[in-house]
């Protein structure tokens, strides 16, 4: 058999190089794709995060304030004539032709029609007649009518009806029950005088139902789909019916005539389910122009109706929800600028490390006629095998999963964090590859102090001006000054950090022992000796302990301020307050304050309408007068934080009489009105002279109010006037549920009247502050862009750990051989390692203290507490101390479980191997 010579081209192929490489280190292949399939997810999915949850809180903050406010309202005055219907339409399409854009219509679609100018009295006397007072109904004319409602008996009015007779109408079967007027009722008006209209009777010839009552299209519009109550007003109100009746188009003139005028009106709602964050001042300014700017004028002259005005409440609730997301702003951009941090440090700590496993083979081929540009070129295309499925596949799964309109922010950082992932490896190999250079002892501390002057400029510079005004974009000084602060953290905690442990080494080193000794000398030195990537952990965990730290604070300062503001508020903890002349069951008194939960309670009696007479001085001023047990309400003020006072102040034995006068607190405005000596009360049905025995600064029972205060001891005053010895309020300090204490209101007062006593907790309504939307997506990406910077930071743990690994095991594998044992190696590396996360722990502490204390008095926690608050942000140690020792906790155990590892298995291995370095 002949054999044929291979030819040279195919026998002299060489290996593929990046398959070569991948194939022996099969395992940092898979670490450099995870590392970058997480850092680039992380990337794409933050910014989309940010981006849903401003779009759904404001969506949520400007829908939810209902159809009314949310649209652009046109009216006209109501024309005559046979072309009035057709005007209606003509004007709507005008109208309808400029939306669309930043203005879409809701689905719901626009709502026109004419309105008659005053409700009419009837005068029928069959009609039901709430307080003997007749009833009233609104005529007007809808367009949209027929489609929102169901005629369940005669028929809709149309046809022109002759002069005289009376105006056919549709009225609501709710309203027709309520005010007792069935089909075919005509509805007579009392008479308005000499001028009075022309039409004066109205026809009820169909009865329909709403098909939604809570359909938009009613909004704004008097009682169509059933009747409402009205009352008078005056000192004696009385209530009565309120109805509105369509009328059919032929009969617009009438619907005027019926109202003494009338006025023709359409209304656009907006599509709030459409609106954006990142186009909302857009959207602002478009709104403005067509209410009020030079869209309004191009619709009155297309219109060619000058009489027409349009008025919307929208430019000002975009105002104000573009002024809530800008104060919200830094909370939400400042978590996934603490990742950004920590990844970045990951990333370049993983091309330092995996310059350091291969700088030997890299100066090898180098040495051995290989360019540097032919090795950089040859590295990358091994990043290109494994970094760039793995980011364009986590790229891919961030959109997917967060879809949102905005893509080009999420894309950009991927990309630039792909880039990063990517380049930094051959970027390193082209360091360390470069021709040596003169070594420069003070570049690095150039490079620190430079460091050092930005982070006291940026805080100087916020310190000095305060946070971003109202109506600016995201403050970068405010959100890039913790992550400065912790970077110069993180380089002085480095240079300091080998005389922390030096003191602990020099005591080990007088023991007997060689372990505690070696071990701590290895970690002063940084990690087996490797100080040049040691720093890089060090950075990673004091950025996630400080801006952890720092934004957790202004999370619970939020929590506490939101807690305190509602305390105040309700005056105490929970309160039942009776209606205007009612007073509170004892039975009820006594079950509210056995209830789970309270620590102390106390019933009093106020009275609004008081009056303190000085005849010395001529003048007469009212005041609130709240008559109380001293020692239980001056626990109350105490507790609130409100005119506290002394209790034995009020102790006197003065019985309201001009001899004895009785012994009162002041409120500082009326002491500074109220001369000296004794002054007449009066309240309730009687009067007391009282005397001023000392001032308080407010009353918790009337929160910020401004007006006078007088605080009167129970005793004598229940004696003298037993009008005010039934509590018309009740306080408690504790933690009741809301829910039991409506339970008892309802059980102890008469039936239909538990609604009009008010229940409150400051529990309740700090979760009803604590429902905003815009705050729940701050805080939810907030935790989540924490958890991100802790996670990775651990990863900068693990990945110095795995890379000292083997120099450890050959450590271990010497010391072996002299009589180390097992338990003994694992507490070597333990020693060696630990002293960097109790360090890390101790600085991040430290540093994210300092931002607080630095940057505290910067930041407004008004948008996330939900109430105004001022005094900017108080430092607690609780939220630090939790960031530092949990993640403390997470990198011991990391610790414990690698050493523990490698001390059992790679130190065998080595053994069995021999040492090969």
């Amino acid at each position: 058999m002949i054999r044929t010579a291979r030819p040279a081209s195919r026998a002299a192929r060489p290996a593929s190089w990046v398959r070569t490489r991948l194939g022996a280190m099969p395992s940092a292949a898979v670490l450099a794709a995870v590392l970058a399939f997480a850092a680039v997810f992380l990337s794409a999915a933050l910014p989309r995060a940010l981006d849903r949850g401003a779009d759904q809180a404001l969506r949520s903050y400007v829908g939810g304030k209902g159809p009314g406010p949310t649209s652009v309202l046109v009216t006209g005055d109501s024309r005559e004539g046979p072309g009035a219907v057709g005007d209606l339409d003509r004007i709507l399409g005008v109208l309808t032709a400029r939306t669309g854009g930043a203005f879409p219509l809701a689905p719901s679609g626009p709502v026109h029609g004419t309105l008659g100018g005053k409700p009419r009295v009837l005068s029928n006397p069959g009609l039901s007649r709430p307080d003997d007072e007749s009833p009233r109904l609104s005529l007007l004319h809808l367009r949209e009518a027929a489609g929102h409602l169901t005629m369940v008996a005669g028929r809709w009015p149309s046809g022109t009806t002759a002069e005289g007779q009376p105006i056919p109408v549709a009225l609501s079967k709710r309203a027709s029950e309520a005010m007792a007027a069935p089909l075919g009722t005509v509805l007579q008006t009392d008479p308005d005088g000499p001028q009075a209209p022309v039409v004066d009777r109205a026809v009820v010839v169909g009865l329909y139902v709403a098909n939604d009552e809570a359909d938009p299209v009613w909004t704004g519009l008097p009682c169509l789909s059933r009747a409402c109550t009205g009352n008078t007003g005056g000192k004696e109100p009385r209530t009565y019916w309120h109805a509105g009746a369509l009328a059919g188009a032929d009969d617009l003139p009438r619907v005027a005539a019926w109202g003494k005028g009338g006025t023709e009106f359409w209304r656009l709602p907006m599509d709030t389910s459409r609106l954006r964050a990142d186009q909302l001042a857009d959207t602002g300014r478009q709104i403005s122009a067509f209410v009020s700017g030079p869209t309004a004028a191009a619709l009155i002259g297309d219109a060619g109706r000058q009489d027409l005005t349009i008025t919307s409440a929208l430019p000002a609730l975009l105002a104000d929800a573009q002024a809530r997301q800008q104060a919200a702003a830094p909370v939400g951009v400042s978590g996934p600028a603490g990742v950004a941090g920590v990844v970045f440090v990951v990333l370049c700590l993983s091309a330092a490390l995996a310059g350091e496993r291969r700088e030997s083979e890299l100066r090898l081929l180098f040495a051995r006629g290989a360019s540097r540009v032919g090795l950089v070129r040859r590295l990358l295309a091994e990043g290109a095998v494994t970094v760039l499925p793995a980011a364009v596949l986590a790229a891919a799964l961030a959109l997917v999963l967060l879809p949102t309109p905005r893509f080009l922010p999420a894309l950009s950082i991927a990309l630039a964090t792909t880039l990063l992932a990517w380049l930094a490896f051959p970027v390193r190999a082209l360091v360390l590859l470069a021709p040596p250079r003169p070594r420069n002892r003070w570049r690095r501390p150039v490079a620190e102090l430079l460091v050092l002057l930005v982070t006291a400029a940026a805080v100087f510079e916020v310190r000095d001006r305060g946070i971003a005004q109202a109506g600016a974009d995201v403050d970068p000084l405010l959100v890039a000054a913790p992550l400065l602060i912790a970077l110069s953290g993180a380089l002085l905690l480095a240079r300091i950090q080998p005389l922390l442990v030096a003191l602990p080494a020099r005591m080990a080193a007088r023991g007997s022992g060689v372990i505690g000794f070696l071990g701590l000398a290895r970690a002063g030195r940084g990690n087996g000796g490797r100080g040049r990537t040691a720093v890089l952990p060090l950075v990673a965990l004091l950025l996630a302990v400080t801006t952890g730290g720092f934004w957790t604070t202004v999370l619970n300062a939020a929590e506490a301020a939101r807690l305190a503001a509602t305390r105040v508020s309700v005056a105490a903890d929970a309160e039942i307050v009776a209606p205007p002349d009612k007073t509170l069951p004892d039975a009820l008194v006594k079950a509210a304050g056995k209830v789970e939960g309270v620590r102390s309670s106390i019933s009093l009696w106020t009275d609004d309408d008081a009056f303190v007479d000085a005849p010395a001085a001529n003048f007469t001023t009212q005041v609130t007068v709240v008559v109380v047990e001293p020692k239980a309400y001056a626990e109350l003020s105490k507790a609130v934080g409100i005119g506290p006072f002394d209790p034995a102040l009020l102790g006197g034995k003065g019985t309201g009489t001009p001899e004895s006068p009785l012994p009162v607190l002041f409120s500082s405005g009326l002491a500074k009105l109220a001369p000296g000596g004794t002054v007449r009360l009066r309240f309730g049905d009687g009067h007391l002279q009282v005397a001023s025995r000392g001032v308080v600064e407010g009353t918790p029972v009337r929160p910020g109010a401004v007006g006078a205060t007088v605080i009167v001891p129970a005793g004598p005053a229940t004696a003298a006037i037993p009008l005010t010895r039934q509590p018309n309020r009740w306080y408690a300090v504790g933690t009741p549920p809301e829910d039991q204490l409506k339970v008892l209101v309802r059980s102890h007062v008469p039936a239909g009247e538990a609604s009009v006593y008010r229940v409150r907790t400051s529990a309740g309504m700090a979760d009803e502050l604590a429902s905003d939307p815009l705050q729940h997506a701050a805080v939810r990406l907030f935790v989540a862009s924490v958890a991100g910077a802790a996670g990775f930071a651990l990863l900068a743990v693990l990945l110095s750990l795995v890379r000292a690994a083997p120099e450890r095991a050959a450590l271990l594998a010497r010391m072996r051989t002299m009589g180390l044992r097992p338990r003994q190696g694992v507490l070597l590396m333990l020693t060696e390692s630990l002293p960097q996360a109790l360090v890390a722990a101790l600085g991040g502490a430290l540093t994210a203290t300092a931002a607080v204390l630095l940057l505290g008095p910067a930041v407004d926690l008004s948008t996330l507490v939900g109430a105004p608050v001022e005094g900017g942000l108080p430092f607690s140690a609780r939220p630090v101390l939790m960031q530092a020792l949990g993640l403390a906790a997470l990198v011991g155990v990391a610790v414990v479980a690698e050493a523990a590892v490698s001390g059992r298995r790679q130190i065998t291995t080595e053994l069995r191997a021999g040492d090969q370095r």
